[in-house]
């Protein structure tokens, strides 16, 4: 059965989307069909656009309805609501053992613009596109999803608030949470508080770190930091941040997290780490750049570097967390979101690249409406 949708389509790195109508393939086994109700929009879904041939559809934080459901599916069904996370294997170690954070095909899974058989799940003019972005493409009114990818949803809360969740929120609340496990006992600096950064901090005042330091060079978003839980802000153009931190932490800080992707933050944040204090990063250097920095000083301090992967967050256990701290007021990252029309996808991204929008998230005409 055929299945169409409109998708935003976008031809050249860094171009602009124009909205069009696509075709869906077939469902597989395994696959949903979701009518999106809002997607949310990260700094990755322009990045990779290099990465892939074009056009292509990109969008990784999808939000929506079940439509129809393949034959082997048997955790949803057509009128659930849903959230769609990041994809897995199913079969290597890591997801055997329930931490798929770590799967051994996940940057094919995510990145490869292709489903894992290497077909594609949209056909524009009908010619087959980048698609199975994250294994759902979810910058078009309906996407081609993973079971396994799908976390239940309350009927009665926006569809903004779930599809902010899936990526920037829950990597940033999960690093606290999840990958290093912090607490009363612990210190935090954020270097960039974007949705990573402030998600991060919001995770580090429910948990009872004492000391939360926001960096960036951004003074509305260190307010909003200040605001959301920042014991400390300190704009990296002016101050000498790694001086300031070790005045209010004589004995360094005992985690970092550098979400800016910026070399000189890297380095700032090894400076910044007490005796066994670990560092955590999000994704590697623009293209062109490096991070460098002395590995002998992590030596001496007895540190650790670490990669973090979607917050190390099993989704369907911690998305579900995360929404009922936010009922109880207690994480709210509704003050994050910045809601758009899917038509204004391209005002969006450039409200995102200028840092007017902290959160954009994309909202889908429904039926109906």
């Amino acid at each position: 059965m055929a299945y169409f949708a409109t998708a935003a389509i976008v031809r050249e790195p860094g171009g602009p989307f124009s909205l069009e109508r696509v075709e869906l393939d077939a469902l597989r086994e395994n696959e949903v069909l979701v009518r999106i109700e809002a997607c949310g929009i990260c700094h990755t879904d322009a990045k990779f656009q290099s990465r892939v041939p074009l056009p292509g559809v990109f969008g990784h934080e999808g939000a929506g309805v079940v439509e129809e459901t393949g034959g082997a599916v048997t955790s949803v069904r057509a009128g659930d609501r849903v959230i769609i996370s990041y994809p897995w294997c199913g079969a290597c170690p890591y997801c055997e053992r329930a931490e798929p954070f770590k799967c051994e095909k996940i940057p094919a899974l995510k990145f490869a613009g292709k489903r894992s058989d290497g077909s594609r799940t949209v056909r524009l003019n009908g010619q087959a596109v980048s698609s199975a972005f994250f294994q759902q493409s979810s910058f078009a009114t309906r996407a081609i999803a993973l079971e396994h990818a799908l976390v239940p949803a309350a009927n009665n809360m926006a569809p903004e608030m779930l599809a902010a969740l899936p990526c920037g929120v829950q990597t940033g609340a999960g690093a606290v949470m999840n990958t290093f496990g912090m607490g009363p006992g612990d210190s935090l600096v954020v270097f960039g508080v974007g949705t990573v950064g402030l998600s991060a901090i919001m995770a580090a005042r429910v948990v009872g770190v004492s000391t939360r330091i926001a960096v960036d060079i951004n003074l509305s978003r260190l307010a909003r930091a200040r605001d959301l839980g920042a014991t400390h802000a300190l704009d990296a153009r002016e101050d000498d941040v790694p001086r300031r931190v070790w005045e209010w932490l004589p004995r360094g800080a005992s985690h970092a997290l550098e979400s800016s992707i910026t070399a000189s933050a890297l380095a700032d944040a090894v400076q910044c780490l007490g005796q066994g204090g670990k560092i955590g990063i999000f994704s590697g250097p623009p293209p062109g750049q490096e991070f460098r920095f002395s590995t002998l000083e992590l030596f001496q301090r007895v540190g650790s570097l670490h990669g973090i992967i979607q917050g190390s967050a099993v989704p369907g256990e911690f998305l579900p967390r995360l929404m009922e701290l936010q009922r109880a007021g207690r994480f709210p990252y509704e003050r994050l979101i910045s809601t758009y029309d899917f038509a204004d996808i391209n005002r969006a991204f450039a409200d995102l690249d200028e840092g007017i929008a902290i959160k954009p998230v994309l909202v889908f005409p429904q039926e109906g409406s």
